[in-house]
């Protein structure tokens, strides 16, 4: 439910002091983690001539980014962005000029390519999360603060369909390596940039925290239930869009439409990005954690129902309508990261997030690849929608079995939390 008060305006996130400096740093940050690894990929390939060396490689990479992204983001907790950050940057991006350099001709070792590509995802600073924290930072108010992950979530979305282009532009005037220097260039700005804005504290948020107190570093998900849920759920989204991206590639094959993927693709961003602005605008009265699982099985239902598409122009209106979900179960996760910790923890938080949609895409890619060929297409779609929904009831279902407890031991309080829409 939602009241029709007025909120405030996304412009009003953008003039919120110090914000446009960092917000601008860290997306041109980012745009690196959509150059690069298609550039890596294609710089692989070209230099071993062997598309097994350049997948297992890029597999390594994403298992090194996605598993350590926690552990990087303790650090910047702990030490602050401006200590943390740069090294990080500064290393991933000299691993990637490395590559580039190695690969800029063939015949580097594939094994040598393997542990820089290895090393490299192991560096990839945060860049994403430390954004999502300044914004609790910047803007104190929680309605605002929804826009501004709005916002931050949309110009993602927008961020990672320009990237292919880009690389486009770069393997036709030159060659893939370019690309991978391109990356470690615009990482490496991008953090200096971020770094030393106005916006990004001098020193950590908590120093030297009790041992297990409210302001440890080391955040656990035992014990947050409401974090651990989000987690749970942006896993489930992320496996859905992982087995998305090769469904909608065996739909438009067997259709012998291979070209049209990327106008499925494209509308599924294009969903994203229109609900994403429009979920921010909205002032809603129930909590970010009763929005989640709500959010999660209208994707579901989404793609539950374009796996029946009987033409492509209806696959791509029902992908369309699954985008319109996407940026608003993202931004309801890490505002749910943002809620569930205190200050000092907010970076890891908003990574667990961040690792547990990285990782259900790459899992949800890898489980469809070994069933899109075995099964009807139509069950596979199910079987893709199947983690936001099942995961969707069990996060309901648990808040459900909590709220009763609640009542019988504390109904007073329950009632009033009810008025409050909490």
């Amino acid at each position: 439910m939602h009241t029709s008060s007025p909120t405030p305006s996304y412009a009003a996130v953008l003039r919120t002091p110090h914000a446009v400096r960092p917000f601008a740093a860290a997306l041109l940050g980012r745009l690196s983690y959509g150059v690069a690894p298609l550039s890596l990929l294609l710089a692989l390939k070209d230099a071993t001539h062997a598309y097994s060396v350049a997948g297992a490689a890029m597999a390594l990479f994403g298992a090194a980014s996605v598993t350590l992204s926690p552990a990087r983001a303790a650090l910047i907790d702990r030490y602050g962005p401006r200590r943390a950050v740069p090294p990080m940057a500064g290393l991933y991006a000299a691993l990637l000029t490395v590559i580039a350099l190695a690969t800029w001709s063939p015949g580097a070792p594939a094994l040598l390519l393997s542990g820089l590509t290895t090393a490299a995802g192991a560096c990839t600073p945060p860049l994403g999360p430390v954004m999502r924290a300044l914004w609790s930072d910047l803007v104190p108010d929680r309605e605002l603060l929804q826009r501004a992950y709005s916002l931050d979530a949309v110009a993602e979305e927008l961020m990672y369909v320009t990237a292919p282009l880009l690389v486009g532009i770069v393997v036709t005037l030159t060659v893939p390596a370019a690309g991978v220097l391109a990356g470690a260039v615009l990482v490496f700005v991008g953090a200096v940039a971020l770094v030393t804005s106005p916006a990004v504290p001098r020193a950590a948020r908590a120093k030297q925290p009790a041992a297990g107190g409210p302001g440890a570093p080391r955040l656990r998900l035992r014990g947050i239930v409401d974090l651990r849920h989000a987690v749970l759920v942006t896993a489930a989204v992320g496996l859905c869009l992982g087995a998305l991206d090769l469904l909608v590639v065996a739909f438009t094959e067997r259709l012998h439409r291979a070209a049209a993927v990327s106008w499925v693709l494209a509308a599924l961003s294009a969903g994203s990005a229109v609900g994403g602005l429009a979920y921010g605008a909205v002032r809603w009265r129930s909590a970010s954690r009763v929005r989640l699982p709500v959010v999660a099985a209208a994707l579901g239902a989404a793609l539950l129902a374009a796996g029946m598409s009987p033409r492509l122009y209806v696959l791509i209106a029902l992908v369309a309508v699954a985008g319109l979900f996407v940026a608003p179960a993202l931004t309801t996760a890490y505002l749910i990261a943002d809620e569930s910790v205190d200050a000092a923890r907010r970076t890891q938080a908003g990574a667990w997030v961040n690792t547990a949609f990285n990782a259900g895409s790459a899992g949800g890619t890898a489980a469809v690849g070994l069933l899109v060929d075995r099964l009807p297409l139509a069950l596979c779609f199910a079987l893709a929608a199947a983690p936001a929904l099942l995961c969707a009831a069990a996060v309901a279902g648990a808040r459900g079995a909590a709220r009763r407890r609640r009542i019988a031991e504390h109904p007073g309080v329950e009632a009033a939390d009810e008025v409050r829409g909490v």
